[in-house]
């Protein structure tokens, strides 16, 4: 990388080293999950912030505020000219809340993988599960599927997004719960967004999907060019 951003020309390298990428991982997950997007995105130049938040502790309203808020001023303070996000799950709704309430001047693409933005029916079937509650927390309770879920309240998108979801499961429990395609966790019509730029399927589950050769390969993609090969 080093080399590569010697021989780049100024401009070149300037341009690399404004573009940011905050990182958001998904419910009862933390900043590991995404190390080996982190590092695919290092080695195309990009500046990473990969966050680890709280994500069994507080509602979505307090994750979006604290958690976003605070990555965008260390890239600010890192010199970001450009901003983007690539969310796991739950990530991908912590950005939809805080767009929804806020502007960021910044703001590049988005990359959603596997977000529940029409809820999970799992929420609506397990919700009321004392274990259930206890993994997921309060942020879980507020991801079902009925119209006063945070994630059917936000409404449609307005910024650059692509949706990325899967049609693998690794949990037949789950999804015999989930009506349709389904990665086990949250339905392939379910990630999908109005107002979404792009839309696109790979053969994995929920938990891996960021792991996925194609899914970071595809994520790259969007954001250089705003749409998926």
């Amino acid at each position: 990388m080093i080399s590569v951003l010697l021989a780049a020309p100024p401009a070149l390298a300037q341009r690399i080293h404004a573009e940011h990428v905050i990182l958001l991982h998904g419910l009862a997950r933390t900043e590991r999950s995404l190390s080996t997007l982190e590092n695919h995105l290092k080695a195309k130049g990009y500046k990473v912030l990969n966050v680890g938040y709280p994500s069994r502790h507080n509602p979505i309203e307090v994750l979006a505020e604290t958690v976003i808020s605070s990555g965008i001023e260390r890239c600010r303070n890192n010199g970001a000219v450009r901003i983007h996000f690539i969310t796991h799950s739950l990530g991908g709704i912590l950005v939809r809340y805080y767009l929804a309430h806020h502007d960021i001047p910044e703001l590049g693409r988005v990359v959603m993988l596997a977000p529940p933005n029409g809820g999970s029916e799992v929420v609506d079937k397990l919700g009321k599960c004392p274990p259930f509650r206890w993994l997921n927390g309060p942020a879980g309770d507020q991801l079902g599927t009925d119209r006063g879920s945070i994630p059917r309240t936000l409404g449609p998108v307005d910024f650059d997004l692509g949706v990325i979801a899967g049609d693998r499961s690794i949990n037949l429990f789950l999804s015999f719960l989930i009506p349709g395609r389904d990665d086990g966790k949250v339905s392939i019509e379910n990630t999908k967004v109005d107002g979404m730029s792009d839309f696109t399927v790979v053969h994995t589950s929920h938990p891996f999907i960021m792991k996925n050769r194609r899914a970071i390969d595809q994520a790259i993609v969007f954001l250089q060019k705003g749409r998926f090969d």
